[in-house]
């Protein structure tokens, strides 16, 4: 399917933003001056990894191709998005899509892609918080040459200066003698050379504004979300999801009804 056209938009509806640059990030951006690996990845030229990939590239295209009605539809070799009734085009908007890597770390794999194919839009959030998957903390430990261990509510860990690592209540924090001082919720917990998973709940495990104002759920983890790092928008960047600017993605939550199918290929 070739990109839809603005001339067919309807009277002021349409428009297409400005690409900008890129930079390294991960999906949940950056924090306490950790950078990702992945290179960014300019605008791909179609060029496939098998005979069946390209056979799901054109069922995935030919299902978009056909569509009727309200959809949405990411293009991830031309990492842009449009939104379509009928014959109209409402929206085009830049995007930046999965980097197509595996992460392998202490055997266990991840594998960051944008899956082809047809999904819907299963609820939308405002002011949405990211809670970091498990890769996150390993990709951290393989790039910095950390080991990983998991905190527990009600189990402590005992440092090597004599302090301990404990949870009380949402927080994370050391325990010196019976001074308890909470860690820094927006920064890693690495001692001793160990990156440190929070448990799901507490503070230290949630991160406000990665995923910018709003966020539309496709399941299975999947989101079309907005980002504070505008710099990736129109690359290889993320580790699954499909990012846009959040003006962008502000549209989309005003606009699209949950139920409207998204067409992804």
């Amino acid at each position: 399917m070739s990109a839809p056209s603005l001339a067919s938009a309807q009277a002021g509806a349409g428009r297409r933003p400005e690409l900008v640059g890129a930079r390294s990030e991960t999906d949940s951006g950056d924090r306490a001056g950790v950078t990702s690996p992945a290179a960014l990845v300019p605008v791909a030229a179609r060029s496939f990894k098998s005979a069946a990939d390209s056979l799901e590239y054109e069922a995935a295209k030919a299902a978009a191709t056909n569509a009727t009605g309200l959809r949405v539809i990411v293009s991830m070799f031309d990492r842009e998005l449009y939104v379509l009734d009928g014959a109209d085009t409402l929206l085009v908007a830049p995007v930046a899509v999965a980097v197509d890597t595996t992460l392998s770390y202490n055997g266990k794999s991840w594998r960051f892609e944008t899956p082809r194919g047809k999904r819907k839009i299963l609820s939308k959030e405002s002011n949405p918080v990211w809670v970091p998957p498990e890769w996150h903390y390993a990709e951290v430990a393989s790039r910095q040459g950390l080991r990983l261990a998991h905190l527990e509510r009600g189990r402590a860990v005992t440092l090597a200066d004599g302090r301990k690592l404990v949870v009380r209540g949402d927080r994370v924090g050391t325990l010196d003698g019976s001074t308890f001082t909470p860690l820094p919720s927006d920064e890693e917990i690495v001692f001793d050379g160990t990156i440190y998973v929070p448990p799901t709940g507490t503070a230290n495990r949630r991160i406000e504004g990665e995923l910018g104002k709003y966020k539309l759920s496709l399941g299975e983890g999947y989101l079309l979300h907005g980002t504070p790092h505008t710099e990736s928008i129109g690359t290889a960047a993320t580790h699954g999801c499909v990012r846009l600017l959040d003006e962008d993605v502000e549209w989309l939550y005003d606009q699209v009804p949950v139920g409207t199918p998204v067409y992804i290929y």
